[in-house]
Parts: C-alpha cells; structure tokens; sequence
C-alpha cells in the first residue's frame, strides 16, 4: 500500500477537506489515506456556518502518530487557517522531510468563509509554499498569492512562475474561473509549462473539486518513480472530470462531486 497523509480540514457534510481526501484518494489502486485534521467545520452545501481550529497540540500528537508508525510517501495539506497552525504544521514537515507534498492553498469557501486568516497569508508564503513539491491553487488563490491579477493562460502562467520563485518546485494553477479557456489547468515547472485540457462540464454541484483533485494527484505522485509530474496531473483530471461529471444533487446548494464513479470497476486504475 502506498500512504498519501493528508493534514486538513473536517467537513461535516463530507463533500471537501479530510473526508473528501479519504473519498479520492481511496479510488486510485493500492492507495491509503492517513489524516491529521487541524480544523472542524460545519457546513453543508449551502455553505460554511462555523470553524473551530484544533489545538497545535494535538496536531502535532497527530503527526507523531501517524509519522511514527506508517510509510508516509507522499503529504497533502488543505486547510490550515492561522499562522500558528502554518507554523507548526512547517516545523513537523522540515523535521521529517517527507518524499512529496501537495500543498493545497485553502483560503476561502465557495461562499466566501475565510478558511485562512489574513494575517496568515504571508506565513503560509513564506513557510508552506517553500515545501510544495506541487502548489495547486485556483485562480483566486494565486492572486492572493502572487499579486498577479489571473484571467487567461498567460496570467496564469505568470502566476505559476511567481510561485516558483516563491519556493515551489512546481505550480499547477487550476483553470476554473479563467475566463479564457475555463477547465484548462497550467502547470509551471523550471523547465516548462504545460496545458491540461479536458471536457468543461456545465454544472453546480462542484463542491470539493479543489480538495479532491489535489488528493488524486498526491495519490497518484505515490506511485513508482516513472510516474512523471505530468502523467500524475493527467490521470487526476480525467478522474476528476468523471466525478464532476456525475455530481450529486444532495441539499439545497452546491451539491459535492461524485468520486466513486469508477467503483464497480475496481478503483481508477488509468
């Protein structure tokens, strides 16, 4: 089995953060999913009600735990909220140095709940975005990020170089709200840049894509070696764009995606 970690967030009604990590991540073969949850949440499709952040100490017992006992090959982060959590979440990665980390810049909800203080913003710069081996922001996320103000594939690409300089390995800035070419993602690599098409699907029920998309990438970067970055981004999108394509029309908002599109096949295993 191959362990991906992901250090996020709860979600009550389990369409994003852990429970969406655990959803995505379990559909790609051979693949398990520890959790080290920094926040709790109350939300539903219609929204964020509440937060509660958890203790760093009982983060960092968290971490311990699962660091201690289990082959971690790849970390995903989500939800952090605060600098000290930033803080001490950097600390723990430093320390144990991880192969891989997907570094998912949660900030906001769909319906504008801060998932990050901002005051944190320049923390998370400087001490999360060093460790992303990959950094997959939406478009509003790299321009808090960057500065860069990001409505086409040359934005984005500008955006995604920004964050290299900022310290990341490599950039995949997700193309959903660009309003040239929407559902088209930029990777930035020193070496490269490069597209990542697939079929726009016209609907609502999108909640947890961001979440979901960079656990089946972190799941798919722990794999053997001769998976590729690219090959990585490529398997996660098409999976992706399947469990956006069978959404689910659950509560009265923006109903979550629909990750077990592929179960009765076994998992994804192309």
């Amino acid at each position: 089995m191959r362990v991906v970690c992901s250090i996020a967030g709860s979600d009550s009604s389990a369409g994003a953060g852990i429970q969406a990590d655990l959803k995505a991540t379990s559909q790609f073969y051979a693949c398990y999913c520890a959790t080290v949850i920094t926040a709790v949440t109350a939300q539903n499709t219609l929204g964020v009600q509440d937060a509660h952040q958890l203790p760093t100490s009982i983060v960092r017992a968290q971490i311990e735990s699962v660091f201690s006992d289990l082959n971690v090959r790849v970390v995903k982060t989500g939800m952090l909220g605060d600098s000290e959590m930033i803080n001490t979440v950097a600390d723990e990665l430093q320390e144990r140095q991880p192969p891989k980390i997907v570094v998912d810049p949660v900030m906001i909800s769909k319906t504008g709940f801060p998932l990050l203080a901002d005051d944190a913003v320049e923390t998370f710069k400087a001490r999360i975005v060093p460790l992303a081996t990959l950094i997959t922001p939406n478009t509003h996320e790299a321009e808090r990020l960057t500065g860069i103000s990001v409505h086409s594939i040359d934005d984005a690409k500008r955006a995604g170089q920004a964050l290299l300089d900022l310290g990341a390995e490599a950039a995949l800035v997700k193309g959903g709200h660009l309003e040239e070419s929407p559902g088209t993602d930029v990777l930035v690599t020193p070496d490269e840049t490069e597209l990542f098409e697939r079929e726009w699907i016209e609907t609502k029920h999108t909640h947890g894509t961001g979440c979901s998309y960079a656990s089946a990438i972190a799941a798919r970067m722990a794999y053997p070696s001769e998976w590729d970055l690219s090959l990585c981004i490529d398997s996660a999108k098409a999976w992706l764009t399947e469990a956006i394509r069978y959404g689910q029309n659950i509560g009265h908002g923006v109903g979550p995606t629909q990750p077990f599109h592929s179960q009765e096949f076994g998992g994804w295993r192309d």
